[in-house]
């Protein structure tokens, strides 16, 4: 039974559409009630310009009404003689009653000179319609809405009013224009932000397509080489988006290299364990022969001379392939021991008379090349581990030793370059092939690719020197060509005071300083 796929949720905008929504909804919004104050305001300003008109009328029919009635007191006045008698606007309404017992009457002005009697439908329209003292608007039968006013003059209680139909015909079209020119205005605007938010967002888009197809890329494994970009012109750094194109390139920059490395690191551990296991072989595998040929030689002839012999000559090379993968050992240990940090016992030391001390070493065990020794008068001190330090010392000559010719002058020189005690160990040899210089300080890294122990040697020498001058805060650098040969050590001058010295862990160092049998030429 197949299992029903998750639900998804609502289909979420993309930021241009709600961007785009949002303005467009906002600058509405704000229109309308534009739209909205504006015919407010207008409508009132026409409505009390009508009131006017209408206060006006009452005036001038109440004026005519005083004149008609002065001459004939006894007989009621009706509303055509008033509006007949005055020059009153098109559109003006009268109605009159009162006088007595007089009925009430109504007229209206239809057009210049054109006074229309109201029926008696329209009349009670008034009539009921007005119900205070003030301005009321009454629907009066077949006329519209019209606006009233209520007023007394000679015993008559007269109704003078305007249409409202002026107001709306004034309003309508004003309100059909503001909503035109609104939504024209809004479709404007919203193709202009569309096409601003758009071009705005472009950088974003570059950098969602370039995440995408970095994402899309396989990176767990392999040589791996991420090749994208977000592109240069849409990585402004004046702007916010742009910032983030740059931002995203700099970290792809960062994971290539770290991809680079991981791929080298990678590459330099297989390379690593495969030297290491064809080295520890080696003695393994002497060791397992002649473990063999003298138990032969035992269980063959256990008494004969030849069989002893045989045993001693097997047991000697034994040891001697022994002691060869101990020291492998003890140097691999050593460099594990470095990179932790660890293996050092601070003091302070006279790196001059480590210099002296090596190359008295260096003399007995290379006859054959000329020793050189410049060092200053007074003593150099730094903070460092002693037997270390001279382990790398006799390292640099030993390497120099084995790579050079006889008759190879080797210069040892100690010298103070500022802050820094900076040690040279420089020969007049033939030099470093240029096909390894850059990897001759990688462990297991040797000139001479036939793994012979007489002249490879296993390739930690160099490494060991590395490793010690990188944990005292120093570095090492090698500088070569034909006939001039200079290894640099640097490391931090420390004043003799002991309290100088930095305080590290105190670690007894295991086993002697070995002998550099790392890459030359």
């Amino acid at each position: 039974m197949t299992s029903a796929a998750p639900s998804r949720g609502p289909r979420q905008w993309s930021l241009q559409a709600r961007l785009i929504t949002a303005i467009v909804a906002v600058v509405a919004l704000i229109l309308v009630m534009v739209a909205i104050a504006t015919s407010a305001v207008l409508g009132r300003v026409l409505q009390d310009n009508l009131n006017a008109q209408v206060q006006s009328a009452a005036q001038q029919t109440a004026g005519t009404l005083l004149d008609l009635k002065i001459p004939r007191e006894s007989q009621q006045v009706t509303a055509s003689e008033v509006l007949q008698s005055g020059n009153q606007p098109q559109g003006t309404v009268l109605v009159l009653r009162g006088g007595g017992e007089g009925t009430a009457t109504g007229a209206y002005v239809a057009g210049p000179g054109d006074i229309v009697t109201l029926t008696d439908i329209q009349v009670e329209d008034v009539l009921l319609g007005v119900t205070t003292p003030e301005y009321t608007t009454v629907d009066i039968d077949g006329l519209g809405d019209y606006r009233m006013f209520p007023y007394q003059s000679l015993g008559y209680v007269a109704y003078a009013g305007m249409p409202e139909s002026g107001v709306q015909e004034t309003v309508t079209p004003i309100i059909t224009s503001v909503v035109l020119m609104t939504t024209g205005g809004l479709i404007l605007l919203a193709a202009i932000v569309a096409w601003i938010v758009r071009r705005s967002l472009a950088p974003l888009r570059a950098v969602s397509t370039t995440a995408t197809r970095v994402a899309n890329q396989p990176l767990a494994e392999g040589d791996v080489s991420i090749t994208e970009r977000v592109p240069e012109d849409q990585t402004d750094e004046n702007t916010e988006i742009g910032r983030v194109g740059h931002a995203l390139n700099t970290l792809l920059d960062h994971v290539d290299s770290s991809l680079d490395a991981r791929q080298r690191n990678e590459e330099r551990m297989r390379r690593f364990v495969a030297d290491a296991s064809h080295e520890l072989r080696t003695p393994l595998a002497s060791i397992r022969g002649f473990s063999e040929l003298s138990l032969r030689a035992l269980r063959t002839h256990p008494d004969s001379p030849q069989a002893a012999e045989t045993t001693e000559q097997s047991l000697e090379r034994i040891q001697a392939q022994s002691v060869r993968m101990t020291d492998l050992v003890e140097d691999l240990l050593l460099l594990a021991r470095l990179d932790e940090g660890q293996e050092l016992v601070y003091s302070p030391i006279d790196l001059t008379q480590i210099a002296v001390e090596a190359v008295a070493d260096a003399r007995p065990a290379g006859p054959e090349h000329e020793w050189v020794l410049e060092v200053p008068d007074e003593s150099l001190h730094v903070a460092g581990d002693a037997a270390r330090l001279h382990q790398v010392v006799a390292n640099l000559l030993a390497n120099a030793r084995t790579h050079t010719p006889a008759g190879t002058k080797v210069t040892l020189s100690v010298v103070r370059d500022g802050d820094d005690a900076v040690l040279r160990v420089r020969d007049d040899g033939p030099g470093v092939d240029p096909s390894i210089a850059d990897e001759l300080f990688e462990r297991f890294s040797r000139a001479d690719r036939s793994r012979a122990r007489k002249s490879g040697g296993t390739g930690l020498g160099l490494s060991i020197a590395k490793a010690i001058v990188g944990a005292h805060g120093g570095h090492i650098t090698v500088r070569s060509e034909p006939g001039d040969t200079v290894f640099e050590v640097r490391i931090p001058a420390r004043p003799a005071d002991p309290t100088a010295a930095p305080a590290e862990p105190e670690v007894e160092p295991e086993g002697e300083p070995d002998v550099a049998d790392g890459p030359r030429q």
